[in-house]
């Protein structure tokens, strides 16, 4: 990315940019619990705070103080060196780690306005005052000195490798909000992995940095500072200065000698009073972290397609899952296997020899087959198969349905991202609303929606004749048999039961409605079955769409990053 503007007039058209993209990497989802994007949450995280902390201030307020924030490892000395720059005690120090444990950011009292409200590090209370003994989480305590020049202020950071995880944290958070890192490290402790994971970013962003080797006894400068800046010429920070500060004993109020700083701090006094100097390493900084936002943005774009690509992988499996069950209820309701076992065995105890006919042509034999029934308290053989065929109809749906949701779980368990919502929500696999009951509602719906079918079909005098003459429930179980041994469209008499005799019920059904209303009407009840089916499937379905719509990522996403950051690229040819 070319230079940054260094006007006002000209940053405008990119402050707006900026702030777009800005809002889109705040918008960003990245929900499910992926390896491979694990990253890019972190990334995420400090793209707003890049953005937040130091971007769009410093673009807001190109003249604002340059601010120098000094980092380094535990116990490097940075709070003593800090107080003995300003010439007072304005940060904690101590043997006692960590001392930092809240920011202090110390400015000439003339530059009050540009930290005491939230230009820079929007997300910390402002809080003044002396150093107190317990830390306050969240807060940047600011100190006005007037031996500090206008036009710089330092900030003194807790310990890049603290013990203390929002330590580290806040520490990284704040090196991003620097225009110059001032890295203070030991002759002990220079070449430590963390500060220098920490020096590669901040020269990949291009960060403007300076290092103090502090706490160096005199035998070993001509040792250690060699390698360092070998070191630094190594990672692309050669040009970096390198500042060393001798062991030496603190004076009464703790301070290292003025001997001790002294090169330190011209070079900050300088700096401070250069405008040119200032702006010179403001430019340089801010050209490097709009540089950077390039690869950071381009990672979350790639992390949302990844995760979008996960949650439709999670989608897909519910939707092959419970279209194979809804096909095997299909097929289960057409291909004859609802007429076996225990429906089989009512059908023949319903029609025996032939005498079942013979009764229900005549009043007689049907009053005299309710009171054997009201007197030996057995159901009339039409209750039992009406009972067998709920019960093959219920197992039917309910087996298919919850087959559905084990084979959902088990690929879930397999598929990333899946395991995070079964765990999250155990109900997915075990539901509290057992289907067999619902199963066995919709069965008793359906069959009240085939007596329906049934009145509405008996429109002549003639027809109701008839159907009275069986009963609507012993009509409506003839309908359920033509019903499930109906195939390719048509009534087919060569599906039989009990060698051919379910042809019988079909018979009587064309007896009263003809042969042309049978077909019509098998088709509607298996229609009517079926569109129940599909709807209880789609509510125990609609349970994993609803888990997914909390970890969904929002349609064009990543559509919407890549063009706010295509924008950026334009405000800053």
């Amino acid at each position: 990315m070319a230079p940054v503007t260094t006007t006002a007039e000209e940053a405008g058209p990119l402050i707006g940019a900026v702030e777009s993209l800005r809002a889109q990497v705040a918008a960003a989802r990245l929900p499910l619990d992926l390896v491979v994007t694990a990253g890019a949450r972190s990334n995420r995280g400090a793209l707003l705070h890049q953005l937040d902390d130091y971007v769009l201030p410093r673009l807001r307020s190109l003249d604002a103080p340059l601010l120098a924030v000094i980092g380094g490892s535990t116990g490097a000395g940075k709070s003593t060196l800090v107080n003995s720059i300003v010439g007072n005690e304005v940060s904690r120090s101590g043997v006692l780690r960590p001392t930092t444990t809240s920011p202090v950011l110390v400015h000439h009292p003339d530059d009050e306005a540009w930290f005491s409200d939230r230009r820079i590090l929007p997300g910390l209370s402002r809080v003044t005052g002396a150093p107190g003994k317990h830390p306050e989480p969240g807060t940047v305590r600011l100190v006005a000195s007037s031996a500090l020049p206008a036009g710089m202020a330092l900030l003194d950071a807790p310990d890049i490798d603290s013990v203390v995880h929002a330590n580290r944290a806040i520490a990284e958070q704040l090196l991003m909000a620097a225009d110059l890192w001032l890295f203070v490290t030991t002759a002990a402790r220079y070449a430590d992995a963390v500060p220098w994971d920490l020096l590669r970013d901040a020269s990949a962003r291009g960060t403007a940095v300076a290092i103090v080797l502090d706490r160096v006894e005199p035998d070993v400068v001509d040792e250690v500072r060699p390698h360092l800046v070998e070191m630094l010429r190594d990672q692309g920070l050669g040009t970096s200065p390198v500042f060393t500060v001798p062991e030496s004993s603190l004076t009464p109020e703790g301070l290292l000698p003025e001997s001790a700083t002294s090169r330190l701090r011209a070079w900050l006094e300088a700096l401070a009073g250069d405008a040119r100097a200032r702006s010179i390493v403001v430019a340089q900084t801010l050209r490097g972290a709009m540089a950077s936002l390039d690869g950071r943005v381009d990672e979350l774009v790639d992390a949302t397609r990844v995760q979008a690509a996960a949650a439709d992988a999670l989608r897909d499996a519910v939707e092959t899952a419970y279209a194979s069950a809804l096909a095997a209820v299909e097929e289960g309701v057409s291909d004859g296997t609802l007429l076996r076992g225990e429906v089989l065995a009512r059908w023949q105890e319903l029609v025996g020899t032939g005498e079942f006919f013979k009764q229900v042509e005549t009043t007689v034999s049907r009053v005299r087959d309710r009171m054997t029934a009201a007197v030996t308290g057995r159901p009339r053989p039409e209750e039992g198969l009406d009972e067998a065929l709920h019960t093959g109809v219920a197992a039917l749906v309910r087996a298919h349905g919850e087959s559905a949701s084990s084979t959902v779980a088990r690929a879930w368990r397999r598929l990333p991202g899946g395991a995070q919502l079964l765990d999250d929500r155990p109900e997915l696999a075990s539901p509290d609303d057992p289907l067999g009951d619902r199963a066995d509602r919709l069965v008793r719906d359906w069959q009240g929606q085939l007596l329906q079918l049934i009145r509405s079909e008996s429109g002549s005098r003639r027809t109701n004749a008839r159907v009275a003459a069986y009963g609507v429930n012993g009509v409506g179980l003839f309908l359920m048999l033509v019903t499930f041994a109906h195939t390719g469209g048509l009534t087919g008499a060569e599906v039989g039961i009990a060698g051919g005799t379910s042809v019988l019920a079909q018979r009587v059904l064309e007896a009263i409605f003809g042969d042309q209303a049978v077909r019509s009407m098998a088709a509607k009840a298996r229609r009517l079955l079926v569109e129940d089916v599909t709807a209880l499937y789609a509510a125990e379905r609609g349970r994993f769409e609803a888990a997914l719509e909390d970890v969904g990522v929002a349609d064009g996403q990543a559509e919407g990053l890549a063009r706010a950051m295509g924008a950026v690229r334009e405000a800053n040819p």
